[in-house]
């Protein structure tokens, strides 16, 4: 894919630069949502407005309100100016390991609380997407905990625990799933146990298509369809081409995010940090300015409030 526009930029110094000029910024966005050159009202289509340069934004002739090039995406009612969203959406993408909020807050001159709510608003244009298409060929499947270590936790933290065991020792179920030279597929679960498991499976792969896993117990009895082969890890890793290495790779990639840089992640917005992993894994092979722009193709149609992100921590507080 050769996303990258003429004039666009292709190195972070450059994007900086190239957005640091307010009206320039303000084309580009206009140019890439609408780019028939005619800006269209988000709440009724209409494309018959008038342009109010002093303050960017657009009045719409049809429902008679005004909208901007922020106007439904992730950006809207942000007080942020596109010199800086733009900029960060780019760090974002290029960053292998992920960028934290405070460096985010320290490069851009925001509070920690508003980087982090932008990194959120960032990831939510970084999920899957128009990725509806089910995996198909060689498939690995594998599944991951994450979370701290047992040994490190309060003692009380460590009796709950026990006492609760349902197997996960605390940690968060993750699982996965990898079409060989293809895309990666993860997902949050509430345990590995069989039954979500095989559901994540039939959700996600063709019927047809042959599976490699580990040894685990979750993944026999697959319903009809499925060709399932695995690796005993006590006796080998590879045997010819069943293995699950490239779940592994990825599963490296995201853990050292979570540990190297973002450090503390709460369960409840962990699926958030999947995703945005999931999606640099899945366009690693493009360059900066190329995720930039398949970024920037997701950002219309998602919305998140604060109350909303809030929302979740309290009803897990609560719950």
């Amino acid at each position: 894919m050769e996303a990258v526009q003429s004039g666009l930029p292709e190195t972070l110094q450059m994007a900086i630069l190239y957005f640091a000029d307010l009206d320039r910024a303000q084309e580009f966005l206009t140019r890439f949502r609408w780019p028939d050159g005619k800006p269209t009202c988000p709440r009724c289509d209409c494309q018959e407005n008038s342009y109010i340069s002093t303050r960017r934004i657009w009045k719409c002739k049809g429902c008679k309100k005004q909208f901007s090039a922020k106007s439904g995406t992730i950006m809207e009612d942000s007080p942020i100016g596109l010199d800086k969203w733009l900029p960060a959406i780019w760090m974002i993408c290029g960053c292998k390991n992920g960028v934290s909020s405070y460096e985010i807050a320290r490069g851009l001159g925001v509070s920690q609380k508003t980087a982090w709510f932008l990194l959120n608003r960032v990831r939510t244009a970084m999920q899957s997407g128009g990725m509806f298409e089910k995996l198909a060929g060689e498939i690995e499947a594998d599944e991951t905990f994450v979370g701290g270590k047992l040994k490190n936790m309060h003692r009380n933290s460590k009796r709950g625990i026990r006492a609760k065991a349902d197997g996960n020792w605390g940690k968060t179920v993750v699982l996965g799933l990898l079409q060989r030279d293809g895309h990666v597929r993860a997902a949050v679960a509430p345990s590995r146990r069989r039954h979500h498991v095989q559901a994540n499976i039939v959700d996600n792969i063709e019927a047809g298509s042959k599976l490699y896993t580990d040894e685990s117990h979750a993944y026999e009895g697959l319903p009809a369809g499925f060709v399932r082969e695995f690796v005993n890890h006590m006796e080998h890793y590879v045997q010819g081409r069943i293995h699950i290495n490239g779940l592994e790779n990825f599963w490296s990639l995201l853990k050292r995010a979570l540990k190297g840089t973002y450090v503390s992640v709460d369960p409840v917005h962990l699926q958030a940090y999947v995703d945005e992993e999931c999606f640099r894994f899945n366009y690693r092979e493009f360059r900066d300015a190329d995720r930039f722009v398949s970024v920037l193709s997701q950002i219309a149609g998602h919305r998140l409030t604060f109350k909303e992100l809030i929302t979740k921590e309290l009803d897990t507080q609560l719950g």
